[in-house]
């Protein structure tokens, strides 16, 4: 079970940063790899996001876990191009006291469903967590 793991410092208060990321359709807002996403069966735990990338793959994931206490969102991937199964993935902010800072940490467990393409899979949800930490830091800066 391959686990893929990102992380970065965003100059940013922590809730300023929650305050970007919490909305689970925002996506588009602040990652540049989607083009766009819509919900399905409401706003909160157990909804369900249907996003687009700017390649023109689709997905559609379900959030499980949202805290506004921890600012945490834990969600699982229901249908993907990718070939993978049983993908939870958890996106975390911390406080960095020290500097009024957050440090953000994403990352997901799965299965691949084709070991041939292991890595590749691992390397694309590695790229996926990337841009979008590199994003937040970009416009916090």
């Amino acid at each position: 079970m391959p686990k893929v793991y990102e992380s970065a410092v965003i100059p940013a208060p922590r809730d300023k940063v929650w305050g970007r990321i919490r909305d689970f359709n925002a996506l588009p807002v602040w990652h540049p790899d989607i083009a766009r996403s819509e919900l399905e069966k409401g706003d909160s735990v157990g909804c369900v996001r249907h996003f687009f990338l700017k390649n023109g793959a689709e997905l559609r994931e379900k959030l499980l876990t949202l805290s506004d206490l921890d600012c945490t969102c834990v969600y699982s991937i229901l249908e993907s191009p990718m070939p993978l199964k049983n993908y939870v993935a958890t996106l975390s902010l911390y406080e960095v006291t020290a500097t009024n800072q957050t440090f953000a940490e994403w990352f997901a467990y799965f299965d691949v469903t084709d070991l041939k393409a292991e890595k590749d899979t691992t390397d694309t949800v590695h790229g996926v967590f990337k841009n979008g930490l590199e994003s937040l830091v970009k416009f916090f800066k």
